[in-house]
């Protein structure tokens, strides 16, 4: 029997060969007044099917003409598939960087049918994202409404459209499951570890291979985050990409922060602390660590040689770091500039949405029960 993995993967559908190539209001929840036992209760049953059934039209007939299939061409001759939506009133295609990767073609077409070729102007390895243009009459040119990913909440419903299976303009619909997530980036660092994508959307709405790029959506028709990977599950070595319920979305404020560096550079650089950390302590760990289990923080397994962090004089673990037995004696981050530091999330997603090469960040640690706060110069990730 084999056995069954689980993987997480870029939804771009990519083919072996060419051949087979404001957040509205919510409806307010209020408690009936008291009753006499003769009286029945009011029940609250919450936005009626036929509203949010209009709703969700309207939305999709007001942003669809926005969303475009994108149709790519590699290098080796084999092809895939992916989407985007236009970002401003030029018609710049907001992607995600591996749906463009390796590109010698690429096709965009847009909701009405119209198909023109794309040129990628800028790529950003560490959020995967891109940026694509292509000649579009003006009255093809449908730049969507950007929302802001800061007041995004858990439970709050969300639509996705794409082009899932070549399947060009799906909705589906579902909520925003988490806040913050990491993924990998698809930049290398100098250690031979990548990097990480910071303050990812989590959402239950269906998003499958073909749909990397796309838009997601409030109920006012806003993007807050572009659809990126989903965790599927398959056989050992072999992926179903089937959505499982577990889909990941760059939020737009990053977006939004790098897009206008990528259509006027081509690039963006993210700010570099130099440290290798995990998400959160177990309780062991704490033990092992000698930390009291009521901080909470980053724990530094190690701050690496030259980076900004090791000449702050931030110090990692003094045994050798194997990522399973921590070693003793690394600082706690317990806050940056102020903002606390609950886990290694809270870090990243404070350091790439708020920060730049050449700031100075004040960092405040834990180090042998004393706290202390070091400014920290910041560098770049692509130094």
């Amino acid at each position: 029997m084999r056995k069954i993995a689980l993987l997480l993967v870029p939804i771009s559908m990519i083919f072996l060969s060419a051949a087979c190539a404001s957040t509205p209001r919510q409806p307010e929840t209020q408690l009936p007044a008291p009753q006499s036992s003769t009286a029945a209760p009011e029940v609250y049953t919450g936005e009626s099917a036929e509203i949010s059934e209009n709703r969700y039209t309207q939305i999709y007939e007001q942003t669809n003409p926005g969303v475009v299939a994108l149709y790519v061409t590699l290098q080796d001759g084999s092809g895939g598939q992916g989407s985007g939506f236009m970002f401003d009133d030029a018609g710049h295609i907001m992607t995600n960087y591996h749906v463009i990767q390796d590109a010698a073609a690429i096709e965009v077409v847009l909701a009405s049918g119209y198909r023109a070729a794309g040129t990628v102007i800028g790529t950003d390895l560490d959020s995967d994202l891109a940026v694509v243009t292509a000649d579009f009459p003006a009255e093809e040119i449908n730049p969507l409404r950007l929302g802001t990913s800061k007041d995004v909440s858990v439970g709050q419903t969300v639509l996705a459209i794409g082009n899932p299976y070549g399947l060009s303009g799906t909705l589906t619909v579902g909520i925003v499951s988490a806040r913050g997530r990491l993924l990998d980036s698809m930049r290398v660092s100098t250690t031979g570890s990548n990097f990480t994508a910071a303050d990812l959307i989590q959402t239950d709405a269906a998003i499958n291979p073909g749909n990397s790029g796309g838009p997601l959506l409030n109920l006012d028709g806003e993007v807050i985050g572009v659809t990126r990977a989903i965790r599927t599950t398959g056989e050992e070595g072999v992926s179903t990409l089937a959505n499982s319920g577990i889909g990941f979305a760059v939020p737009i404020d990053i977006v939004k922060r790098v897009a206008p560096y990528l259509i006027a550079n081509g690039q963006y650089d993210y700010p570099y602390l130099g440290i290798v950390s995990k998400e959160a302590l177990t309780l062991a760990e704490h033990e092992k660590l000698g930390i009291p289990v009521t901080v909470r923080g980053a724990y530094v397994i190690m701050a690496v040689k030259g980076g900004p962090a090791a000449k702050a004089g931030i110090i990692g673990g003094t045994e050798q770091a194997d990522y399973t037995e921590l070693p003793s004696g690394g600082d706690l981050i317990t806050a940056v500039d102020d903002q606390p530091v609950r886990a290694f999330s809270d870090l990243l997603s404070y350091l790439v949405t708020y920060k730049s090469p050449g700031d100075t960040m004040q960092v405040t640690l834990l180090r042998d029960g004393m706290q202390m706060t070091v400014p920290v110069v910041l560098a770049s990730r692509s130094n």
